[in-house]
């Protein structure tokens, strides 16, 4: 059975991004640049809601051949490129760069794709792993918290019906008082 995970930067406040899907502030450092670009490189499949899909789509395919491009933005967009990626849309009707889209209902792919072999798998977008967090199938939370407010938008959280008991697994500071902490869930 594969580890599903939901990682994502994450305002102090609680919300993935800023009134009008501003992402300005979540910047990384180039310490969490690298952080990032070794978890895409150590995931087994990547699961997408549209929106994060499009922000994310729109960039990396070609980011490393940009003249200005780092070596760990080259290294990122060979990582994204490569890694199997899944996409939850009822409005997309193709998707490229090694990825499968799914117009179904995701609670009941992502349950398909838990028992399946194979590495871990990382959900991306607030909106489909709030679908997943409801049905109980997120099994580690990657909280990456910016020492920012935002005041409200796409919040990291859905409302519950139950609660979620979670065990502290890592803690971690990055440069400009950026914060990783991750948990498992307790079942």
């Amino acid at each position: 059975m594969r580890k599903l995970a939901f990682a994502m930067n994450v305002s102090l406040d609680g919300y993935t991004a800023a009134p009008g899907d501003n992402l300005g502030w979540s910047t990384p450092s180039d310490e969490l640049f690298q952080w990032w670009s070794d978890r895409v490189g150590s995931t087994g499949l990547a699961l997408y809601g549209r929106k994060l899909w499009e922000t994310m789509s729109s960039h990396w395919p070609t980011a490393d051949q940009q003249p200005d491009a780092t070596p760990a933005e080259i290294e990122f967009a060979r990582r994204w490129r490569d890694m199997p990626k899944v996409v939850f849309s009822s409005t997309k009707s193709t998707v490229d760069w090694n990825t499968r889209l799914v117009t179904g209902d995701a609670v009941t792919e992502i349950t398909r794709l838990k028992a399946d072999d194979g590495g871990p798998m990382d959900i991306g977008g607030a909106t489909l792993a709030a679908a997943a967090m409801r049905a109980g199938l997120i099994d580690e939370y990657a909280i990456v918290t910016h020492p920012v407010l935002v005041g409200g938008s796409t919040p990291f959280f859905t409302t519950l019906d139950n609660w979620v008991n979670l065990s502290l697994v890592e803690t971690r500071m990055f440069p400009g008082g950026v914060v990783l902490t991750r948990y498992e869930t307790r079942r």
